[in-house]
């Protein structure tokens, strides 16, 4: 009897060739399996909800067994990252105005200018408007309220200029306009950073 032997061509083939096959017939399979992964959609955010040249505007999520709660939370929050928003904007703006305007005693004018401006802000902060406002039950019986809000930027500058303006101290060397570019310009800089 003749034993047979396999070519060693053929031996490669089987080797290396069959197995790339057989991955290759269910290999399918397993690249087309879905990960582990479940696609979430997220209320209330979003380019709509992003800052603007005429808008500050955050949104926020609140969660609680309690819905009125849950509202409240979210609200909150929102106001927490708006005013935190504001503050480096408003920062930014009396900086940058001290550093290109000459103001008589630089130190108390500074001081002066900065909690005149935080009191107008935070005043205004009670008029932000609701833009996105959406409730849901999680499986556990919690609710999540998920909330956007906004604040016109014009009511910031507008109340800033009323409150330097009118106070004697501060109105001496004042300078409505520059300061107003000067808030524009730290806008701008904010939303680069941001890339809105």
């Amino acid at each position: 009897m003749k034993k047979r032997t396999l070519h060693p061509v053929m031996l490669l083939a089987v080797i290396f060739v069959l197995p790339a096959l057989l991955t290759s017939c269910g290999g399918s399979k397993k690249a087309a399996k879905a990960p582990d992964e479940e696609l979430i959609e997220q209320y209330c955010t979003g380019p709509d909800y992003f800052t603007t040249d005429d808008y500050f505007r955050d949104n926020a999520v609140g969660e609680s067994v309690d819905q009125s709660i849950a509202k409240r939370k979210a609200l909150s929050n929102a106001r927490a990252n708006l005013a935190g928003q504001i503050e480096v904007v408003v920062s930014g703006t009396i900086d940058n105005y001290f550093e290109s305007h000459e103001v008589n005693n630089v130190e108390d004018a500074r001081e002066r200018y900065e909690g005149l401006t935080r009191e107008a802000f935070r005043q205004k902060l009670n008029g932000t408007r609701t833009i996105c406002d959406k409730l849901t039950r999680t499986s556990e019986g919690k609710y999540k309220s998920y909330i956007a809000i906004e604040l016109a930027g014009d009511e910031i500058i507008n109340a800033m200029n009323q409150r330097l303006s009118n106070d004697e101290k501060t109105r001496i060397d004042y300078d409505y306009e520059k300061f107003k570019k000067t808030y524009e310009e730290e806008m701008e800089k904010m939303r680069d950073q941001k890339g809105y």
